[in-house]
């Protein structure tokens, strides 16, 4: 399952129930011809359900291995942004301004900002998108201190996590984010986390009917890194803690990060290092995408070896996957390969550094920026040279001009 699936599920079971998951699974029909796609986009697939969420994650991916990503792919982004500071997952027409139909949603917001905050520095205009999304992201805090797929959904580990992402990256303390009820994400987290038995530590994900949660891994990743308060770009772990944490009753955040980790051990652990996925009216087969985030979530928990593990066998397995699922699943290759600590450009033998600038309009390159400054200070010389030519004429004229007013002088005189 890749990023946009995640997505798309989740919204599903939220509003559905999880009998409508599977759907959710279909690929991508292709646009049609009469349906361009904007130069400005990342992939070639229908992007209705993923534009700006697969937009976000190669923009930052690409940020996290050093390249300067176009800026008609940042500005097609800033302008799927609503009024409000929420983005939709896509907008065919970001010139119609958004409305009560408008489907603005916590993820492709979060991942927005995730994007736009690393790609920032001191781009004003950035921090201004960034700082309206943030405010939006507040205006619709669930009362426990979470978020929800959509405004008004209830609260789920992905959404809350991703969310947790954002407001780091924008630099802001998630425990000072609250709600009318005085709650924080953290508040919420381990509420979503389940007990040591039969849930084995893990966040679960509810039953749109019953409520009840059920294991998931996709949500515990999620989870690990909300409660750990960190972002999609992790950085690798120094040190390692060999022995699986201890799962204890999950009362803060940080408990339920800890329970969630040894989850995802122990289902990384029986299955080489990958995790299956298990969605109803599906036949289980290995989940590239949750594994990467699985690897983001134990570098981010200090489990080098593990999150090194799985990011070998996802370097050894994922070329097929990648290749069919676009550019959010090269983002999610380069942001598990960054937090593992190995090389984006050489991931079994892959570029995905290239692979993913394939995806969308080619990235600036430092010849790009050289030029623009040797072009500047051409345009500077050429300035110089015109003042002073304009100078020298002037006082050639004036040279001119006094000889002509000294000759007129004579005659007058004789």
């Amino acid at each position: 399952m890749n990023v946009r699936r995640s997505a798309a599920v989740l919204a599903a079971v939220a509003v559905f129930g999880s009998a409508a998951a599977p759907a959710a699974f279909a690929d991508d029909a292709s646009p049609s011809p009469s349906k361009a796609l904007p130069s400005g986009l990342y992939g070639k697939s229908d992007p209705k359900f993923d534009g700006v969420f697969r937009q976000s994650y190669a923009l930052l991916a690409q940020d996290t291995a050093g390249v300067k990503p176009a800026d008609k792919a940042v500005a097609w982004l800033t302008g799927q942004q609503c009024a409000s500071g929420g983005f939709a997952a896509y907008r065919a027409d970001a010139g119609k301004p958004c409305d009560s139909k408008t489907m603005v949603d916590s993820n492709s917001t979060a991942a927005a900002v995730q994007a736009l905050a690393a790609l920032g520095g001191e781009d004003k205009s950035l921090g201004k998108t960034v700082d309206k999304s943030v405010a939006w992201l507040k205006s619709v805090q669930n009362k426990d201190g979470g978020w929800g797929y959509n405004p008004g959904l209830p609260t789920d580990a992905n959404s809350t996590g991703i969310v947790v992402g954002a407001l780091v990256a924008a630099g802001e303390n998630p425990a000072s984010v609250k709600s009318r009820d005085g709650k924080s994400a953290y508040d919420a987290l381990p509420k979503l986390a389940m007990d040591c038995g039969k849930g084995g530590g893990a966040f679960g994900l509810a039953d749109a009917k019953s409520k009840k949660l059920s294991p998931n891994a996709d949500a515990t990743a999620a989870g690990v890194l909300g409660s750990l308060g960190k972002g999609l770009v992790v950085a690798p772990a120094k040190k390692t803690d060999d022995s699986a944490p201890k799962c204890a009753k999950p009362d803060t955040a940080s408990q339920a990060a800890s329970n969630g980790t040894s989850y995802l051990l122990d289902v990384l652990g029986d299955n080489d290092g990958h995790l299956m996925s298990a969605m109803p009216g599906a036949k289980d087969q290995p989940d590239l995408g949750n594994t990467a985030d699985a690897v983001l979530a134990l570098a981010a928990a200090g489990q080098r070896d593990q999150a090194e593990k799985s990011a070998k066998w996802l370097a050894e397995n994922s070329a097929k996957w990648a290749k069919e699922s676009g550019p959010a699943a090269y983002a999610q290759l380069i942001l598990a390969a960054h937090a593992a600590g190995m090389d984006p450009r050489d991931f079994g033998g892959a570029d995905l550094v290239e692979q993913l600038g394939a995806q969308g309009p080619p990235a600036q390159t430092a010849s790009d920026s050289s030029s623009a400054a040797d072009s500047d200070e051409k345009k500077d010389e050429n300035k110089g040279i015109s003042v002073w030519w304009i100078i020298g004429v002037g006082m050639v004229a004036g040279i001119g001009i006094g000889f002509l007013y000294s000759a007129n002088r004579k005659k007058q005189q004789l």
